[in-house]
């Protein structure tokens, strides 16, 4: 698990190789096996491999969607917040395990922002992509992860650049 978080960093741009059945469905496999509070599982992943649609989704906000210019496969977590009020935080989880997951697996991923983050001056990157892709108002949107094949080799953040003086023992 170390050396998946010392070499894993965000991918930006992708080659337009797509992901293989089987690594599509380790990916599936490894979010369903996240945790949630109280094993509630309030969420939905609604997995787009589906070039017109991608391209769709970036326009959920004005900047920081790049990486789905390229990218072969984004995944929306998603949760009922009706159900569960810690679904930021079991979204939040899954979508973490899915990019060790995918970084496992030779594949780069990104974290996109959805969770109050605007598409115009009056309506929501939430309300954009639940419309898009059918999601019912009570389930809230927290990202999109774009996943695909690193268009170039990134190297992991060197140990001497941690940042250790946020560390703290025992006390503040």
């Amino acid at each position: 698990m170390i050396e998946l978080l010392r070499t894993r960093r965000s991918i930006r741009k992708y080659t337009e190789q797509k992901i293989e059945p089987e690594k599509l469905e380790i990916l599936k496999e490894a979010v369903l096996r996240s945790p949630s509070s109280k094993a509630i599982n309030p969420w939905k992943f609604i997995f787009i491999d589906d070039r017109e649609m991608i391209q769709k989704l970036k326009s959920f906000k004005p900047t920081g969607t790049a990486p789905l210019e390229t990218a072969p496969l984004a995944v929306v977590f998603c949760a009922d917040e009706t159900v569960n009020d810690a679904w930021v935080e079991d979204c939040s989880i899954a979508a973490i395990i899915l990019q060790l997951t995918a970084h496992s697996l030779g594949l780069g991923s990104c974290w996109i922002h959805v969770h109050y983050r605007m598409y115009s001056e009056t309506v929501t990157s939430e309300k954009y992509i639940q419309d898009l892709l059918s999601i019912p108002a009570y389930f809230r949107v927290l990202c999109a992860i774009s996943a695909g094949y690193p268009a170039k080799p990134a190297k992991g953040r060197p140990f001497e650049d941690l940042q250790f003086e946020k560390i703290r023992i025992n006390k503040f």
